[in-house]
C-alpha cells in the first residue's frame, strides 16, 4: 500500500527544532552558559504554552468542561501559537474526532493502535487525514468564538510573534538575544512539544485501566508529572466533559489547579465534575470484569462469577445508599436542619461500604490465585 505523501513544512519543523534543541542549547550552554532570567523565561514559557493546550484547547475548547472570560480565552489563543500545535479551531476538530474513533485505525488521527511513533508524531508527517484540514463540521461552536475565529484567521502570524518576538524582545531586555531565543524559544518548544504529544502516545501505552478496558487509554501519576496533569488518562476518556483528569487532592494536575484557582478569581465558571458515585462504580465495575477473566479456567467458575456479580450488586447498593444520605445531609444543612442523625446514618453507611469493599478485595484476591495456580 502506497504511503501518503510527507508534510514536508511540519516534518522539518519538527525535526529541525528537535536537532537544534539538542546541539545548539547545550553548545551555548558550554561556551556562553545561561542566567537565571533566561531559565526563569522558559518555566515561565513552557508553563504558559503546555497550560494553554491542556486548560485551553483541551478542556475548555475540544471537552467544554468549564466556561472562561474573554480575557482567558484570549490568554489561551496567544499561548496556543507560542505552543505551535496548530489553531485551536483545528487542534479540537481533531481531538473531538480522536475521542468519537478512539483506538479506530482509519478513522482516529492519532490511534495508538499504530504503535508508538505513529500517534506520538508520525502522524503529523503524512497526510494521513488531509480531509480535516478543511472539514471542521464538528467543531462548529467553536466557530463562534470570536477569539477562537481570529486566531485561526492571524495564526502563522501569531506564531512568528509569540515564538520568536517574544522571545527576542525579552533578550533585548535581558542584554542577551540568543540565549533568550535559544531558552525561551527552541528548547521551550521541544520540550512542550514532546510532553504534550506523550498524551497521545504513552497515555494510552503504558499505565493502569481502573475505569475501562473499552480502549487504549491508560493512568499514570509518573506521566502526568510531564502532562500538565493529563496523565490520568483512563479517568479522562470515560468522564471527558470533568474539568479535571486527576481527581484525588494528591493527583498531581496542575491544570485542573488553574482551572480552579481562576474560578474563585471570577475568571471561569460552571466547572463540571462528575458525581463520585458515577466514578466509584466505574472502578467496582472493571474490578468485577477483572475478576471473572481470572476465574475463567477454575471448574466451577459460572458459580464463582455469580459470587462476584451479588457481592457487586450489594457493593455497589451499599455505595449508592452512602451517597445518597451525603446528599440528604447537604440538602438539610442548607434548609439550616439538625443533621446530627443524618451524620451517624452517613457513617455507618460508609462503615458497611469500607466492610464490604474489604470482603469484596479479599475476596477477589483469593480466587484470583486460584485461577492463577
Amino acid at each position: 500500500m502506497k504511503k501518503p505523501p510527507i508534510i514536508w513544512l511540519t516534518t522539518l519543523l519538527l525535526s529541525l527544532t528537535f536537532l537544534g534543541a539538542l546541539v545548539l542549547v547545550p553548545w551555548r550552554g558550554f561556551t556562553h552558559g545561561f542566567d537565571g532570567i533566561e531559565w526563569l523565561a522558559f518555566v515561565i514559557f513552557t508553563y504558559a504554552s503546555g497550560l494553554s493546550i491542556t486548560a485551553g484547547y483541551h478542556r475548555l475548547w475540544s471537552h467544554k468542561s468549564y466556561k472562561a472570560q474573554p480575557v482567558i480565552r484570549f490568554l489561551y489563543a496567544l499561548g496556543g501559537a507560542l505552543a505551535l500545535q496548530n489553531s485551536a479551531l483545528h487542534w479540537c476538530s481533531d481531538h473531538r474526532v480522536h475521542h468519537k474513533h478512539v483506538d479506530n485505525n482509519e478513522k482516529d488521527p492519532y490511534s495508538a493502535k499504530r504503535g508508538f511513533w505513529y500517534s506520538h508524531i508520525g502522524w503529523m508527517l503524512r497526510e494521513y487525514h488531509a480531509s480535516t484540514y478543511s472539514d471542521y463540521n464538528n467543531v462548529r461552536d467553536l466557530q463562534n468564538d470570536r477569539i477562537v475565529m481570529w486566531q485561526h484567521k492571524h495564526y502563522l502570524a501569531l506564531v512568528i510573534v509569540m515564538n520568536i518576538g517574544l522571545p527576542a524582545l525579552l533578550g533585548w531586555l535581558n542584554g542577551d538575544i540568543l540565549s533568550m531565543l535559544l531558552m525561551a524559544g527552541l528548547l521551550r518548544l521541544v520540550v512542550v512539544h514532546h510532553c504534550t504529544f506523550f498524551i497521545n502516545s504513552l497515555a494510552h501505552i503504558w499505565g493502569k485501566q481502573p475505569y475501562t478496558d473499552k480502549n487504549s487509554a491508560r493512568d499514570s501519576g509518573f506521566l502526568a508529572l510531564l502532562t500538565y496533569g493529563e496523565g490520568y488518562h483512563n479517568f479522562h476518556h470515560v468522564f471527558e466533559n470533568d474539568y479535571r483528569n486527576g481527581t484525588k487532592w494528591w493527583h498531581y494536575d496542575p491544570t485542573k489547579w488553574l482551572i480552579k484557582l481562576m474560578s474563585l478569581l471570577h475568571l471561569t465558571s460552571d466547572l463540571r465534575k462528575v458525581p463520585q458515585q458515577r466514578i466509584e462504580i466505574a472502578r467496582l465495575k472493571m474490578q468485577l470484569s477483572r475478576a471473572q477473566d481470572q476465574v475463567t479456567q477454575l471448574p466451577n467458575c459460572d458459580e464463582i462469577i455469580k459470587k462476584f456479580q451479588a457481592d457487586y450488586e450489594l457493593m455497589k447498593n451499599k455505595l449508592l445508599e452512602y451517597y445518597q444520605a451525603q446528599k440528604r445531609v447537604l440538602e438539610a444543612k442548607r434548609k439550616q436542619l439538625a443533621v446530627q442523625n443524618l451524620q451517624q446514618h452517613v457513617q455507618l453507611l460508609r462503615k458497611q461500604f469500607v466492610e464490604q469493599q474489604r470482603h469484596w478485595t479479599d475476596l477477589t484476591a483469593a480466587y484470583a490465585l486460584k485461577g492463577a495456580g
